[in-house]
Parts: structure tokens; C-alpha cells; sequence
């Protein structure tokens, strides 16, 4: 058996907190056993292998979330990053094709599994016996239905066949998202929640993808993958396929993520730099340094982030989505392979000059690669640390105070022997992350 573990998406739902760069699945926000906190993505690895369902794990992402999945799973994960968003059918078909590059046995059964649920261990009892119907051939495809707790609008149902007594059960239809009252009506005829877990032989996958694509492989899909389809498995696959199943899952599960359901699983109610007084079940986040403070908040969600500030009833934080799509030119607050960086100020002008001022912390040991941008001019103060500086090829040691000026086209590089923080002020017409042309360099 091998997991794919599904995390796309910038998760809007828990604005601010999430963006294009740091999506809801990355938000170190839960509680983990020792009492630290844990993201999403790394609860569902640590249970995978608690369990000891598999330690084939592979990671499908996108590409600006690379670095920060490195940063909270270690090397010991396979990730295999969408050049492009083109939704969970061609991410998944990239993960299959690079299994089957790796010598991966048509045979073998592939679970994808969503990151962004909360559940006890029990689930993955179920998601093992998702891999043994693949592997007798109950059917060419198994999915995992949730037994519904409630009328839920949030989403899709399972039919199961009529009269199937069987184990996994027989699925007769789907249904997208219905009205509470044809809910209530589908759970009375025994429907399932789609719980958005799916589970098939590699090469059924492959065979599908073959048919789209004739003669693709994980290199040439990477190179042509913007040709594929913009659609999710459900419509490419699910709703095509003529074989299918269903293990019925009856334990603890649930989507957490829109703010409602998430605040549900917080050990505590407030994060950060925060005053409250007189609150009533309100929960409280604040990424920024600025004190935030709360005066007899009731039922609410109030988040504080370089992205944005949302306060809200706790049961309209559902609706939030519609409202910061389109939000901002850019994430304020990324994490990278080599630290974080936070954006404090930026500005554009009447005559399109622009001003965008970061503040960036490397971790010991680790670089910035050797780089150089065409539109914009660079100045770096250095606040604390120590590090080594390349200008178009000449090394110098920095520390707390140095200030260098990297003129649009000179190439430079920055490298941290202890964490080393700094003030990044850039100006020019287009301060855009793409303006960056990368270089080989032997630290």
C-alpha cells in the first residue's frame, strides 16, 4: 500500500491565517501528545505511522508550498509539487506517475487521502481495509463513506445500492452538496457522507491517464501539464467509473476547515500576543507583534495575521470564502526551506514606483540561494547574527549593523552560520517574487 496525501489548495476559509503559500493544512495550530503544536499535515503522518499503515507516504502539493512541507516533515517524505494548480485529478495523476517511475507494481494499491481532517485512529483501520478490497478486486475503485451524524449542506453523498449487504458495500450513485432537506431524505435511504478518500490498483490510474494522454510519464506529464484537464477526480474519475465500492467508516471525522469546525478541536482559546476579558467561547488568534485585544467577545473568531484581520460570529465563519477571494496582491508571511520571511511595509506610487520593505530570518547553516533580480535594487541591514555575503562572486562575513545595497542585476547570495535576521528594502517597478534568476554556487 501507498498514501497520497492530498495538500493543495490555500484554504480560505481560515483567512488570514492562510494563503497561496501557506495553506490550512500547514497552520501549527492543534494540540499534538507532547503538547506542542502540530499542523494538520503533520497529525495525519504522525498517525499513518503510529497506526503503522505504511511509510510510503508521497505528499502532492503545490509548488509554492514546497519549502514549507520540507520545514514540517522532514526529508524522510516524498513530495511531489504541481508545476501549476490544476486541481485533484492531475495532482493525483502526477503522484501515480511518479510512483509507476519508481518501479511501483501496477497492482499495488494507491490510497489518496485528504490532509485536512480530523479523526481518531480508527480511520485508518478503515483506510486499511480500503487496500485489501483493492486488492481482492471488489472493484476497479473503493471509496470511504462517513456514517452522517447530520443533515450536513457541506458535502457530497454516497448511494449505496439497494439491498447490499456487502462488506465493502455496492454504490449505486453520488449526490454534490444537496439542501438539508434532500440530506435528511438521502440519510434516511442509508447515503454516506463522500469523505473524499479513494482507493485503486496503480495501474487503473495509469490506464486512465493513458487514454487522456497517450505515451505520459511522470516527465513528460510534468512537461505537458498544463494540457491536462482543470478538473477534480471526482468528475474525472468517480463519476466515470463503472466499478465501485464503499468501506463505511462510523467513528470520529470531521473537515476542519472552515473556522467554526477548527475552533472546535483547539485545546486552547487563545494564541499570541493577546488581552481578553469577559469572553464567551470566542477564540482568539494573533500572529502579529501588536498587542490585539478582546472586551466580551461572545461566540466569535477574531484572527490576526501580516495578511489580514477577520472578526466574525463563529457560525457565519462558513460564509467567509466569497468575501477575501481576490484579497491581496501577495502572501505577506511565508516560511521557506531556509527560514521566514515576513512583509512590514509596501507601497506603490503615483508614477508606479514601488517600495516593499521584509523582514527575513535565516536558520544556521542554511542559504539563500545565489540569485539576481532585473527589476528592482536591493538594501540589506542586518539586525542580529552572524553570515558570509556573495557579490557577483566576492565572500564577506556579516554581522549585527552591515548594510549593503544590491543594484538591480548584481548577483549575490546570503549564507547563515548562526540564525540571522534582516531588513530587506526593496524598490523598483515590478517587486514581484518571479524577478529572480537563480545560479549554482559552492558555499
Amino acid at each position: 500500500m501507498k498514501i497520497i496525501l492530498l495538500s493543495g489548495g490555500s484554504g480560505k476559509r481560515l483567512w488570514p491565517l492562510s494563503n497561496d503559500a501557506r495553506s490550512k493544512q500547514l497552520l501549527k495550530v492543534l494540540c499534538a501528545p507532547g503538547g506542542e503544536k502540530e499542523s494538520m499535515i503533520q497529525r495525519i503522518v504522525r498517525q499513518i505511522r503510529e497506526t503503522g499503515l505504511t511509510d510510503e507516504i508521497v505528499v502532492a502539493i503545490g509548488a509554492k508550498q514546497r519549502d514549507a512541507i520540507e520545514l514540517q516533515l522532514g526529508d524522510e517524505i516524498t513530495i511531489v509539487a504541481e508545476p501549476s494548480s490544476r486541481h485533484t485529478f492531475p495532482a493525483i495523476a502526477l503522484a501515480c506517475s511518479y510512483l509507476a517511475e519508481q518501479g511501483t507494481q501496477a497492482d499495488e494499491p494507491i490510497i489518496v487521502v485528504p490532509s485536512d481532517t480530523f479523526t481518531d485512529n480508527s480511520y485508518f483501520q478503515s483506510i486499511r481495509e480500503m487496500a485489501d478490497a483493492v486488492t481482492r478486486r471488489v472493484a476497479d475503485l473503493v471509496l470511504m463513506g462517513i456514517e452522517p451524524t447530520y443533515p450536513s449542506t457541506r458535502y457530497g453523498y454516497i448511494l449505496p445500492a439497494e439491498h447490499s449487504g456487502s462488506d465493502p458495500v455496492a454504490v449505486k450513485n453520488f449526490i454534490e452538496k444537496p439542501s438539508a432537506e434532500v440530506a435528511e431524505r438521502l440519510i434516511a435511504a442509508g447515503a454516506l457522507w463522500n469523505g473524499g478518500v479513494f482507493a485503486f490498483r496503480l495501474g487503473y490510474l495509469m490506464d486512465i491517464l493513458q487514454r487522456m494522454m497517450p505515451g505520459a510519464d511522470y516527465r513528460t506529464l510534468r512537461a505537458n501539464y498544463e494540457a491536462m484537464p482543470k478538473s477534480s477526480f471526482d468528475y474525472a474519475v468517480v463519476e466515470k467509473s463503472e466499478s465501485i465500492a464503499a468501506v463505511v467508516y462510523r467513528g470520529r471525522w470531521k473537515d476542519i476547515g472552515t473556522w467554526n469546525s477548527l475552533t472546535e478541536e483547539l485545546s486552547e482559546r487563545v494564541h499570541g500576543n493577546v488581552k481578553s476579558e469577559a469572553c464567551d467561547d470566542t477564540y482568539i488568534i494573533n500572529e502579529l507583534e501588536i498587542p490585539l485585544v478582546c472586551l466580551g467577545g461572545k461566540n466569535m473568531v477574531v484572527a490576526a495575521s501580516p495578511d489580514g484581520i477577520l472578526v466574525t460570529e463563529r457560525g457565519l465563519s462558513e460564509n467567509l470564502k466569497h468575501l477575501v477571494d481576490g484579497l491581496g496582491k501577495r502572501p505577506m508571511y511565508e516560511t521557506r526551506r531556509w527560514g521566514e520571511y515576513k512583509v512590514i511595509d509596501s507601497v506603490e506610487y503615483p508614477d508606479g514606483y514601488c517600495a516593499l520593505t521584509k523582514r527575513l530570518t535565516l536558520q544556521p547553516g542554511k542559504n539563500i540561494s545565489y540569485q539576481r533580480h532585473n527589476c528592482r535594487t536591493e538594501v540589506w541591514t542586518f539586525l542580529s547574527g552572524q553570515g558570509e555575503i556573495v557579490l557577483n562572486g566576492r565572500r564577506s562575513p556579516v554581522n549585527r549593523g552591515d548594510v549593503f545595497t544590491i543594484p538591480k542585476g548584481m548577483l549575490h547570495g546570503l549564507r547563515a552560520i548562526t540564525p540571522l535576521t534582516f531588513i530587506e528594502v526593496q524598490s523598483g517597478t515590478n517587486l514581484v517574487e518571479e524577478d529572480i534568476e537563480r545560479f549554482d554556487f559552492e558555499w
